[in-house]
């Protein structure tokens, strides 16, 4: 039962995080994986044809062909970056209704 709950709580935190916007802070890819290389220069990328140096989770796992086999991996990589302060992870919040 337990693990049940567990995983609808992993379910509902991982979905909010595919909602979430991911914002590049440093442009450094020192002792960084592969996967984790190409998100900074993807994000990079985009700062560099004057975009917003930021995109969607959901964007960045279209753009860099993640399968689904491999989402796990890609969040953990987005983890340690954020854990490295090379990205900032923000919540995207729905506008207010007027």
């Amino acid at each position: 039962m337990d693990n049940l709950v567990n995983l609808r709580g992993r379910k509902s935190n991982e979905k909010k995080l595919v909602q979430s916007l991911v914002v590049l802070l440093k442009n450094t890819t020192w002792r960084c994986g592969r996967l984790e290389r190409s998100i900074v220069q993807h994000l990079y990328k985009r700062h560099a044809n004057f975009k917003s140096p930021s995109a969607t989770i959901k964007e960045l796992m279209i753009n860099l062909n993640v399968a689904a086999e491999k989402k796990e991996e890609y969040i953990d990589a987005l983890r340690r970056l954020e854990k490295r302060d090379i990205i900032k992870i923000v919540p995207l919040q729905p506008l207010p209704t007027l």
